[in-house]
């Protein structure tokens, strides 16, 4: 039994540990799905509850002999992990429902399950083991005909398309989905995959085609009085117009959003409307209205951030509460020594309240023992991804203590503009800005992260060098993110530079390559590291 207890104690920081790495690595503007990208929503107590509900009802269950309500059960824990961004563990809890529901004659409760197990797989980015178990669940649709499932799942594969940077299937697979909803009359349906079609567009700079997708969604969720998901299609609405240079036109979209996102008291959606007016007011050099709204931004995200680890943590919490529970009764009916239980439960919770402890107290300090805890374990699927996410670590903390180093020197010199009382605060505001300019330089983070990167990818840079194209060290940094499957916006942050200069340094190195049409980057990458 006390084997038991030490196996649990080990789960649990491990799954605080994967915790840490998985909120570290968010893309910082997801695409919606129907599953995916789901936030943590509700209070603290709510998730308990339900939990311990969900797993009241799961021991009942099996006790009962009552197979469909023990997968029900095993789904409700599992979605609860997940909007908690506990991947690990929700993916436990899907597939024992998938053992249970492949013995049961409910072949749409078994797709549905296959699809939150794909979900999940593309949280953690594990492009091949999501669009395998979508195109599971569409044969099982398509079987029963049912042409929700089968639309919803079309939209699901293009999805993993888009990630993988595969751009023309993804678009395939996204119309295929909107022609079944067309024919079923799904409006709700049909104005996200206009959505999603919109912001592929939006990432090949075909404005104009993501700009009138984007319309066509925003006229259905008006009929449709659907202020939910109409607040990031005006957001939207408002990026292509500054990106494609019209920048009055696009405040007045992106201040519609923001004043729905309050209404609707959405704080995600308000700190991205916030960062995007930062980003319009700044091409309109009215920099204090854009310093004004990235700080905004910033400190809406750093607190949803901060109630989301509350959040995780007390289920957590919770989680190993019911399982300490359950080990006592088990240890009082075989040995019935209540004395030698508690002395084991107070040092379990010992060690709990002393890792919580440490979580808080230093995060690098929980860096260094989440790379050496993952590494013991033994979930290899997962391996690949949590090995490059906790290196991520690295440059991601330099940049962000760089950042906000350079925020702690412009908040003194704002200060000190201020009490010198000077008319020409436009010159001093262009000093600030060259500052920002001086300030971006990314050697000594380049540099770490070079050490870190050749540690995983010896020959990397090594074969790069002999390359006829003669790439430069620019060259190189770009294919080094690109070979990672970072995102567009953590690339151009890594970079400093922004995500329309990255597509252009993008296309010129294709060009630079050689290329062929329709071959991409990535598999350029590919035949490097082959």
């Amino acid at each position: 039994m006390r084997y038991c207890l030490i196996t649990f104690l080990i789960w649990l920081l491990s799954g605080l540990l994967f915790i840490a790495a998985t909120q570290a690595s968010q893309p910082s503007n997801p695409q919606k799905t129907t599953y995916s990208n789901a936030r943590s929503s509700g209070d603290t107590n709510n998730s308990q509850k339900v939990f311990i509900n969900a797993k009241h009802r799961l021991n009942k269950a099996i006790a009962g002999g009552d197979n469909e309500i023990a997968a029900q059960c095993y789904q409700e824990l599992g979605d609860l992990l997940y909007m908690q961004t506990a991947y690990s563990q929700a993916l436990d809890n899907f597939f024992k429902a998938d053992k249970l529901l492949r013995h049961l004659n409910t072949p749409l409760k078994l797709a549905a399950n296959i699809n939150k197990i794909g979900q999940t797989y593309l949280q953690v980015r594990q492009y091949p083991a999501a669009e395998k178990a979508f195109r599971e669940a569409l044969n099982i649709y398509r079987s029963n005909n049912n042409r929700n499932g089968i639309a919803g799942n079309y939209g699901f594969i293009g999805h993993t398309y888009e990630k993988r940077g595969n751009y023309p299937q993804a678009i395939y697979y996204q119309k295929l989905a909107l022609k079944e909803y067309i024919l079923v009359q799904n409006t709700k349906e049909i104005a996200n995959i206009y959505e999603n079609l919109g912001s592929i567009h939006e990432d090949k700079l075909q404005l104009d085609s993501a700009l009138k997708y984007f319309k066509l969604a925003e006229q259905i969720n008006a009929k449709n009085n659907n202020e939910t998901d109409q607040i990031e299609v005006i957001n939207n609405l408002g990026d292509v117009l500054r990106k494609s240079g019209k920048y009055q036109q696009s405040l007045v979209y992106t201040h519609r959003a923001v004043a729905l996102a309050g209404k609707l008291k959405d704080q995600y959606q308000l700190g991205s409307a916030y960062r995007d007016l930062s980003k319009a007011y700044h091409l309109l050099n009215r920099n204090d209205s854009a310093f004004y709204y990235s700080e905004a931004s910033r400190d809406i995200f750093l607190k949803i951030f901060t109630e989301d680890n509350e959040k995780q943590l007390a289920l957590l919490q919770t989680i190993f509460e019911i399982e300490q529970k359950n080990s006592a009764i088990d240890r009082f009916k075989s040995e019935k020594t209540i004395n030698r239980i508690i002395a084991i439960g107070a040092t379990v919770i010992t060690c709990l309240i002393a890792l919580l402890a440490a979580t808080f107290i230093s995060r690098q300090r929980l860096k260094l023992r989440n790379e050496q805890k993952l590494n013991e374990q033994s979930q290899l699927s997962y391996k690949n991804a949590l090995d490059i996410k906790s290196k991520e670590l690295t440059s991601h903390t330099l940049h962000i203590i760089r950042k906000n180093q350079l925020l702690d020197e412009l908040k003194e010199k704002l200060k000190n503009m201020i009490k010198d009382d000077k008319r020409d605060q436009r010159r001093e505001l262009h000093k600030l800005l060259n500052m920002i300019q001086l300030n971006s330089n990314q050697d000594k983070n380049w540099e770490d992260f070079r050490i870190v990167f050749e540690q995983v990818h010896d020959k990397f840079f090594d074969t790069l060098k002999e390359h006829p194209a003669g790439l430069t060290s620019s060259d190189m940094r770009l294919l080094a993110l690109l070979k990672m499957n970072l995102g567009s916006a953590d690339m151009a942050t890594m970079l400093g530079i922004s995500q329309d200069s990255l597509r252009i340094a993008r296309y010129r190195l294709r060009k630079k390559l050689g290329l062929d049409e329709g071959e991409t980057l990535q598999s350029f990458i590919k035949t490097v590291t082959a």
